[in-house]
């Protein structure tokens, strides 16, 4: 489970810059915060929406806020709050893995982050004497489109289609090999690859599972103290439609 300090919400003004997001706190005041998303962030970028900033007292950096979380309208009616903080992904899913919430990859004795595979580096490497190794690649999942599917990528991602071309050829060779969609969107209910983003990413992904890489989402469920999210956990395995 991730853990939050103190949350503070705001109204999200504007992205610019890719890094860059103003934000008006309930106070009235507003603050430039750091994005810490480098995507295209289609449809969790959204000026007009509530967000919730974290603040750091290092004086070192040059912007004390950063963009955390932005909650979304629901056809329903109700809302969904979704992270635009791609960097948090990794540790959500490292945490759920060494608590045992992802049952597939439950059991592993050891885990390495960053594995080094050929020309490329995979998220993490999950090694037991009895049941050997597993490569597991993250990806976070934020985009839900009109028709209230979830997808991956929500821009070109050359970057992820290298991944599946290192997955596939790990098992190629033996090896077992995860793709694993954290959906960090609570109204995300399935995922899909992007086809009609990314063509070549789909396609790709097709061979990588035809190619027997196994292909897991699983979706996160936030705790809530005193009107703040204060705690994400990934305990919700999706289904994926390839």
């Amino acid at each position: 489970m991730t853990t939050y300090a103190e949350l503070v919400p705001g109204v999200l003004l504007r992205r610019y810059k890719r890094f860059l997001a103003d934000v008006r706190l309930e106070s009235g005041e507003e603050v430039v915060a750091h994005c810490p998303n480098t995507g295209s962030m289609k449809a969790v970028n959204v000026p007009g929406c509530r967000v919730w900033l974290s603040r750091s007292d290092n004086p070192k950096r040059k912007l004390a806020w950063t963009w955390e979380w932005i909650e979304l309208p629901e056809p329903d009616g109700a809302c969904a709050l979704a992270s635009v903080h791609t960097g948090r992904a990794n540790r959500i899913v490292e945490e759920a893995i060494l608590a045992g919430d992802i049952g597939p990859l439950a059991g592993y004795q050891t885990l390495k982050r960053e594995a080094k595979v050929s020309d490329a580096r995979l998220d993490f490497r999950l090694s037991d004497p009895d049941k050997g190794d597993v490569f597991v690649e993250v990806k976070q999942v934020t985009l839900k489109e009109a028709d209230g599917h979830g997808y991956f990528p929500d821009s070109v991602s050359t970057r992820g289609t290298k991944h599946l071309h290192t997955l596939t050829t790990l098992v190629e060779q033996g090896q077992r090999a995860v793709l694993l969609f954290c959906v960090a969107h609570e109204g995300i209910h399935d995922v899909a690859p992007a086809a009609h983003i990314d063509p070549i990413y789909a396609a790709a992904l097709a061979a990588a599972v035809d190619a027997g890489v196994e292909v897991l989402a699983y979706g996160i469920t936030l705790d809530w103290q005193a009107g703040a999210p204060v705690a994400v956990r990934l305990t919700r395995p999706l289904p994926v439609r390839i």
